[in-house]
């Protein structure tokens, strides 16, 4: 089956007082390869003017915004509708020699990278305590490794909006057992990086399963690379794999490669975002 979702993302920036201009990078639009169609996307804006598109690292798609002269407000809005799937069930284990064939495919430059570590996925002497405590290493097959881990995490934390900030380090939620997808993602990323599996961040949204009520949210899970079977998604949080109600919208090391917004502004004023996602899924074909 193929399922169509339809995403609006509304991001409303409130400022204090006036500012005087104001300059932004976006992560929105959905990824279009082989699993997701894109149908159409648009980005609105408040004040309105230009948006700009860019190739970015990792082949993702991004929009750049410049808003000069005097503004109290900045509202961003993008509309898309994405087809996703049909999705493969994760395979259980990657097969017999796994463990070798991911050590030759760490030669090739781009997929080695998603061995490095990066500003929120790294070791971390609070990460170390977990795993040890826990009793976390892996097992005889790369697959059954992550899986294992995948349900392991999402019953050791508790999904909490709040709790941690966009930039909180990965000790922030294993040292208080509270945190939101992205932290699952990077504590996923750094220790399945530590047993030499190459794992990457995706940001993007998850919608509702077929005959749920429509609801929507901006979501981040993970994708392991595994011989022969290429980037396959888990999602720690919900402790399930990537289906059709996952949305890639981009791919990085972590959370600062890919957050939907980043941007400056000139004055001395006080800003607050508010933040709304609807999605609805359509009927499936």
């Amino acid at each position: 089956m193929i399922a169509r979702h339809t995403i609006e993302h509304t991001m409303d920036f409130r400022y204090s007082e006036p500012i005087h201009s104001s300059v932004m990078t976006l992560h929105l639009r959905p990824i279009q390869d082989r699993r997701q169609v894109v149908f159409d996307f648009e980005i609105e804006t408040d004040p309105g003017g230009i948006v700009f598109d860019f190739d970015g690292p990792f082949d993702n798609k991004g929009h750049f915004l410049d808003r000069p002269g005097a503004h109290d407000r900045m509202r961003v809005r993008s509309r898309t509708t994405v087809e996703v799937g049909p999705v493969e069930p994760m395979p259980e284990v990657a097969g017999p020699g796994a463990w070798e064939a991911l050590r030759n495919d760490i030669r090739d430059p781009e997929i080695l990278l998603m061995l490095q570590p990066s500003r929120f996925v790294r070791s971390d002497p609070a990460l170390g305590r977990f795993v040890e405590e826990r009793g976390i290493s892996p097992v005889d097959d790369p697959v059954a490794s992550a899986i294992q881990l995948c349900e392991t995490l999402h019953h050791a934390f508790e999904y909490a909006p709040g709790s941690t900030d966009v930039d909180s380090p990965i000790g922030r939620i294993i040292e208080t057992g509270r945190g939101v997808c992205q932290d699952y993602a990077h504590v996923m990323a750094s220790i399945m990086r530590s047993w030499g599996v190459p794992c990457r961040y995706v940001s993007g949204y998850l919608g509702a399963r077929a005959g749920e009520p429509a609801h929507g949210e901006s979501h981040a899970w993970v994708e392991c690379w595994f011989p022969g079977l290429g980037w396959l998604g888990l999602d720690p949080t919900n402790n399930s794999g990537q289906d059709d109600r996952h949305v890639r919208v981009a791919v990085g090391r972590d959370y600062a490669d890919v957050p939907p917004t980043r941007g400056v502004y000139r004055g001395p004023a006080d800003s607050v975002l508010t933040t709304k996602v609807a999605i609805t899924r359509h009927q499936d074909r």
